[in-house]
């Protein structure tokens, strides 16, 4: 017994579908973001020089104005503030912020539980492009608080363990104009929320209006192995309108939000950085730009949010430096945890799939099991279990059309004339009738298989998305969230533009597994005839060796699990489990039974009458 034509085209083709619509929504959506970007590099230039030209102009006409005047970084006169800079480390469990006294803001964020690939301590933040500023205002002159040396108070250590820190700027009588106050969490809380206060007490007319125009700039820098796959897995996410959305970096970009802002993040893959006001943001504008290759930086950021300030003068926010762990961002319970990639674009309903059932079941079975490659498998083995009844449905309708074969050949034979020419239209009518009074459904290859799609791409977006895989090493993979490479040979012309420029040998392992699927599906097809289909099975694991050579080692290691589990059931559920006997009595059986018609057989055998009769009246047309 082996799998019906219908069964072999319904997986060969919802597997080179998906493989293709990875693929292409990959380079359209970077095709977007690079016309994207150009059209607005293309009116930044125009207005930009235009603005020179009219500024030269100007200053012809007006030599008086090239007189200097006071700029935003001088600091107003009536104003108390340090000449020096000065940094005060505060650390709990799981991260290490160093602050500086200009412009009182972190100046370099280290996750301690967490390095680089090439095992480094992990910064998520650092150099001089982080800032985090706005304008105020103190005897008629105006400042950018990252240019002003604040004066910072001793760490405390609150009764709950929490710490806080206080930068402050005094007028000249000694009181307080604008303060930051920072409070890191306790240990054991997965400390990653920073609270930040600014206080303006009762100086609301340091700002405009009373509002802050707060400018928030961050750079994340290159921690994985490959920065064009790191690159290909970062989001800029926000949370505005009571709605979550994502826009994929590509070569850079902006977006404007009208409504108010719970938060806006970067998330270069595994590590997020995120600016949250516990009021919401008037409004808010984030632009990015996305550095060459050659530079160890994913994007560099650039937010700009208003804030009111509440009548107390304390404009509450926070700052998130932390993992892209579901678990952890779940507890602050601001819809944060939507930043795990879980789902997107057709397939984004199977992040619930991957939230609700599959993570549950991973952390379960990881708590009781050291290595992540064992845990990939015993997933990727009940899953496979918990999914054998739609394989064993399929293998079943595969087998119930094998014992038609000969009813099928004789009317093949039937309605094919002296020249050879088979009468399709007629045989198809007739063939639908033999399965219907066989109880045989003509889907019932392919329909097992679609089902299948909704495991398929949920696992396909948990394994990408897991950070717990991070670092994890199995067999000869250093790290289950990259690619594994047994041969780098470097950049070889079209080979690496279609492979790339190592060999992943999990790669080869999913894709030979696939392949014996492949063979193994042949050599029990029951018509293999037709040339197309002596092919089509080998063109999936053509299309995996090209696509997944670059995809995490974790991904390819699952493929290779469940193509040998797929295998093995295939073969156990066809040698030993289907009885060709007793579904031969089964069949003869329901011949006796009055054959009952859905809604949609009725109107499909209606619909192939209809076109038969049309057919017959063409014929007897062009003999007259």
């Amino acid at each position: 017994m082996g799998m019906d034509r219908n069964t072999i085209i319904g997986f060969v083709l919802i597997g080179a579908l998906l493989v293709a619509m990875l693929v292409v929504n990959n380079r359209s959506s970077q095709a977007y973001q690079e016309q994207k970007q150009h059209f607005d590099d293309s009116v930044a230039k125009v207005t930009r020089d235009k603005a020179i030209k009219d500024s030269l102009e100007y200053a012809k006409q007006h030599p008086e104005a090239a007189k200097p005047i006071v700029t935003a970084a001088a600091v107003p006169t009536a104003l108390k503030t340090d000449s020096v800079e000065k940094l005060t480390t505060v650390e709990n469990d799981v991260m290490r912020i160093t602050f500086t006294n200009k412009g009182a803001q972190p100046k370099s964020v280290e996750l301690l539980k967490f390095s680089t690939y090439d095992k480094k301590p992990l910064l998520i933040q650092t150099g001089n492009f982080n800032k985090i500023s706005y304008k105020i205002k103190a005897g008629g002159s105006t400042a950018n608080t990252d240019e002003l040396f604040f004066t910072g108070s001793e760490v405390k250590v609150n009764t709950d363990q929490s710490k806080t820190i206080i930068f402050s700027i005094k007028d000249t009588s000694g009181k307080d104009v604008v303060t930051h106050q920072f409070t890191l969490p306790a240990p054991g809380n997965d400390g990653y929320m920073l609270d930040f206060n600014i206080g303006l007490g009762n100086n609301t007319q340091a700002v405009d209006q009373n509002l802050i125009n707060l400018s928030w700039q961050t750079e994340a820098p290159q921690v994985e192995k490959t920065i064009k796959y790191q690159k290909q897995q970062t989001h800029i996410a926000y949370y505005t309108n009571n709605k979550y959305d994502f826009t994929a970096l590509g070569s850079g970009g902006n977006e404007h939000f009208d409504k108010p802002v719970d938060w806006l993040a970067v998330n270069p893959q595994f590590f997020v950085s995120a600016l949250l006001a516990k009021n919401k943001f008037k409004d808010a504008e984030i632009r990015w730009t996305v550095p060459d290759d050659s530079i160890p930086v994913i994007t560099q950021s650039t937010a700009e949010c208003r804030v009111d300030v509440p009548t107390d003068g304390n404009v509450a926010l926070q700052l998130y430096y932390g993992p892209n762990d579901y678990n952890i961002l779940d507890k602050y319970h601001n819809n944060m945890y939507q930043i795990v990639t879980y789902g997107s674009g057709p397939f984004s309903f199977v992040k619930y799939i991957n939230r609700h059932f599959l993570l549950p079941i991973w952390d379960f079975i990881r708590a009781h099991v050291a290595s992540y490659g064992i845990v990939i498998l015993l997933l990727t083995l009940l899953i496979r279990l918990i999914t054998s009844p739609i394989l064993y449905k399929s293998y079943l309708s595969g087998a119930k059309m094998k014992v038609l074969k000969p009813e099928v050949d004789a009317l093949k034979q039937k309605f094919t004339d002296k020249s050879g020419t088979l009468d399709q239209q007629a045989f198809s009518v007739e063939q639908m009738k033999l399965w219907r009074s066989a109880g045989v459904s003509p889907l019932g290859g392919c329909l097992p298989a679609v089902l299948q799609i909704p495991i398929f791409m949920s696992l396909y977006y948990f394994f990408q998305s897991n950070i717990a895989l991070r670092g994890q090493g199995f067999l000869w993979a250093n790290d289950l969230a990259a690619y594994d490479s047994i041969w780098n040979f470097g950049n070889v012309p079209v080979i690496s533009s279609l492979y790339g420029d190592h060999m992943s040998l999990f790669t080869i392992t999913a894709t030979v597994t696939s392949l014996l699927i492949s063979l193994y599906s042949m050599s029990n097809m029951q018509d293999n005839s037709n040339p197309l289909m002596k092919y089509m099975p080998y063109i999936f694991p053509v299309l995996l060796l090209g696509v997944f050579n670059r995809l995490p080692s974790a991904l390819t290691w699952y493929y290779t699990v469940s193509n040998t589990i797929t295998l093995i059931l295939q073969i156990v559920i066809q040698k030993y489990i289907i009885d060709h006997d007793k579904i031969m009595a089964q069949i003869t059986e329901k011949r006796k039974q009055p054959v009952k018609q859905s809604k949609w057989q009725e109107k499909f055998q209606a619909m192939q009458e209809s076109q038969k009769r049309l057919q017959e009246l063409k014929d007897k047309n062009s003999k007259k």
